[in-house]
Parts: C-alpha cells; structure tokens; sequence
C-alpha cells in the first residue's frame, strides 16, 4: 500500500482568516451541538427515538442549539487566541480585537433564528462581544480550564426538565472539558500560527463562512454531514 495516499484524508491547514473563521464556527456549533444530542439521547434511554419525534421537544432543541452557539464561539476562540498569543509579541489586545471582530462577523451572517427573538439573538452577541473581551484580561488557560466559566450556562441550556437533570452537571462539564482539548490539539497541528498572527495584526478581512445547519439537517447526534 502506497501510504502517501493517506495524505487525500489530512484536513487543509488553516493558513488565512476565512479558514480560521470557518474553523470557529464549525467546531463552536459541533461541540454545543453534539452535548445536546448525545445528552438528551442517554437521559431517554430507550425513549430517545419516541422523544427525537415529538415537536415540542425538538423546538426546545432549537432553542438550546441557537442559545448555546455563541458560547462554543466563546470556547473556541479562547482556544485560537493561547495558540496565537506567543506570536502577538507585546500586541495581544490589538490581536484580540481583529480576532473578536471575525468571530463576531461570523455570528452576524447568520439570520436571526426562528426559535429565538429578535431581542434574545442580539442580547447574546452582546454577551459574546463581552465574553472575547475578557479573554485578554488574565494568562492563556490550558485547553480544558477554558470551558469553566461556560459550563453551568451550557448544561442549564439542556432541553431536559431541571429535575431530572440535577445529578449530571459533573459529566456534562467533563464533557467540554475532553472536547476542548480535542479541538485545541486539531487547532495546533492545522493552524499556521504565525501567519494568521500576522494577518490579525494587519487587519486583514475574513471572507465567508461555513453556516450552523438548520434542524432539518442535522442529525441526532449534533453532526454535520459535510464536516
């Protein structure tokens, strides 16, 4: 077997803005994604299949899906900025910022969705704005520290009744913690760091990015089948 075909399977490194971007959006949207699924699918049990059916609860999905993306946004930046900071030298904020206003471009190009309001969308790109600001007010945390102050945000979002969701907080919180690392390890061998240091540094635009998939085409494990 020729192993250099094993290459056509590498992931394209991340090398301008627009990839990065996509990069953000995508892996923010699979790991809130893949939570509620997989959660809501283990908490049924042999239910699941009755419960993925009903409209009520899959309109609750939408809601908690939509309401959580911007916190995955959240995540993952935090990720991208410890990465790229050794590179920033002493313009970390001014990284920052260019890096902030293309996670937040790409939350604009998306619709307002239809099961949140208008206010609701637009209180939760506020909070994301204000969530990218902190990141440049303490060190890089360690890939999975950095999901700590989102986790309870993130498991009260779940589309399960409060009671009978009480005693899973810790594994919903290690379970963001694993993905985190997962995605800071995928970010670091594709990311060419340096270059996209500059290219923040410089201003450079982003161009399109890669959209969170409507219900209708997402399957019940929060995957995207062009991912």
């Amino acid at each position: 077997m020729d192993f250099r075909s094993l290459l056509f399977w590498r992931k394209p490194p991340i090398a301008d803005l627009e990839a990065l971007a996509e990069f953000i959006d995508e892996r923010g949207a699979f790991v809130v994604q893949k939570g509620i699924y997989e959660y809501a699918r283990a908490r049924a049990g042999h239910y699941a299949k009755v419960m993925f059916s009903e409209r009520m609860f899959l309109d609750a999905v939408e809601v908690s899906r939509w309401t959580a993306y911007p916190l995955g946004l959240a995540m993952v930046t935090e990720l991208a900025e410890g990465i790229l900071l050794p590179h920033a030298a002493e313009a970390r904020q001014r990284q920052l910022t260019h890096l902030s206003s293309l996670v937040l471009s790409t939350y604009d190009k998306y619709a307002i969705p239809e099961a949140l309001s208008a206010e609701t969308w637009l209180a939760a790109r506020a909070e994301l704005a204000r969530r990218l600001q902190l990141i440049g007010l303490h060190p890089p945390k360690r890939a999975l520290d950095v999901p700590k102050p989102f986790a309870r945000t993130y498991f009260d979002l779940m589309p399960i009744h409060p009671e009978l969701r009480a005693s899973d907080w810790p594994t919903t919180r290690s379970y963001l913690k694993i993905m985190m690392c997962n995605v800071h390890d995928e970010l670091t061998q594709r990311m060419d760091a340096p270059l996209i240091s500059r290219l923040l540094l410089q201003g450079a635009g982003a161009g399109k990015a890669t959209h969170l998939l409507p219900a209708s085409s997402t399957d019940a494990t929060g995957s995207r089948p062009d991912a």
